[in-house]
Formats: structure tokens, C-alpha cells, sequence
């Protein structure tokens, strides 16, 4: 198990909600979902994508970004918040460049929209993955579990 922990800003579409957690259930990553959600949490979608697997992940729920805030505040260590890594296809630094310390807070946005200027604001770092020309983005769920398999990598080579 790590200090690491996946961030949904504001999920829309539950299958991939679904999907994250369980791939947090199975890499031993923690979660955060930050409200609003599209969908409730407890809907049955939800619950069948990520089936049984929800049961083994620690989940923090935030009704708000500024709820999340101040959580994350409080969770981090000597006074210090903890970092926060928001993906991003606006991003220019690569996600396989960043120096991945325990306790970061991977943060995706919503399927729709991606993150509003607030939460661009607040990120420690913005990164992105490298993709070939002429593609825009990758789905949700597979960006998340591909940048949290490298800061997993990182963190245990350690």
C-alpha cells in the first residue's frame, strides 16, 4: 500500500467511476471523489463497474472542490498539503518526467469538460500524456491507470 491516491473531479459517467476504483481497489491507491457527481454513488451502473471491488478501496467524498481543499490540507503532513498532480491534455510536462513523492494526489476531471481554471490553479503540476499527432485524448479511466502505474513504479523502486 502506498500514500497515494486518485482524485475524480466530479465524475459524469459512472462505468469509468467504476473502473477507476476498482483498479484503485486492485494497485492498493486510495480515493477521493469530488462532488458534485453526474450520477449517484450509489446508482447500480456504478456499483456493477466497479462490482465487489468497491468494498476493498478507501473512498474520501468531498460535496465540493473546496471541501477537498481543505481535506487535502489537513491530510498532509508538517503543515504541508499534499501535492497535487492534475492530468490534463492542456498540460506541457510529461507525466513520465514528474518526481512522484507518497502522498500525491492524482487528479482527473470530468469526462466531459475535463477541470475548470480553479482546479488548474490549485495543481502543484499539470501533466499530460504523450500521444500521437491528431489524437485528443485517451478515456478517463485508462489515463488514470496508466499515470498511476509510473507513480506506483517510482514509489516502490524506492
Amino acid at each position: 500500500m502506498t500514500s497515494l491516491t486518485l482524485a475524480l473531479y466530479q465524475p459524469d459517467i459512472p462505468q469509468n467511476a467504476g473502473a477507476m476504483l476498482r483498479t484503485c481497489a486492485c494497485l492498493g491507491v486510495s480515493a477521493a471523489i469530488i462532488g458534485p457527481a453526474g450520477f449517484p454513488t450509489s446508482d447500480r451502473d456504478f456499483r456493477r463497474a466497479g462490482m465487489d471491488y468497491l468494498d476493498h478501496v478507501t473512498i474520501d467524498r468531498h460535496s465540493s472542490f473546496t471541501a477537498f481543499q481543505a481535506w487535502r490540507a489537513a491530510s498532509g503532513q508538517a503543515a504541508e498539503s499534499r501535492r497535487l498532480l492534475l492530468l490534463s491534455t492542456r498540460a506541457s510536462a510529461s507525466y513520465l518526467d514528474c518526481d512522484y513523492r507518497q502522498g500525491d494526489i492524482l487528479l482527473v476531471g470530468r469526462e466531459s469538460a475535463g477541470a475548470p481554471e480553479e482546479v488548474h490553479a490549485a495543481a502543484d503540476l499539470t501533466l499530460r500524456i504523450p500521444m500521437c499527432g491528431g489524437m485528443r485524448s485517451l478515456n478517463v479511466a485508462v489515463a488514470a491507470a496508466i499515470v498511476m502505474s509510473e507513480a506506483l513504479r517510482q514509489l516502490r523502486a524506492r
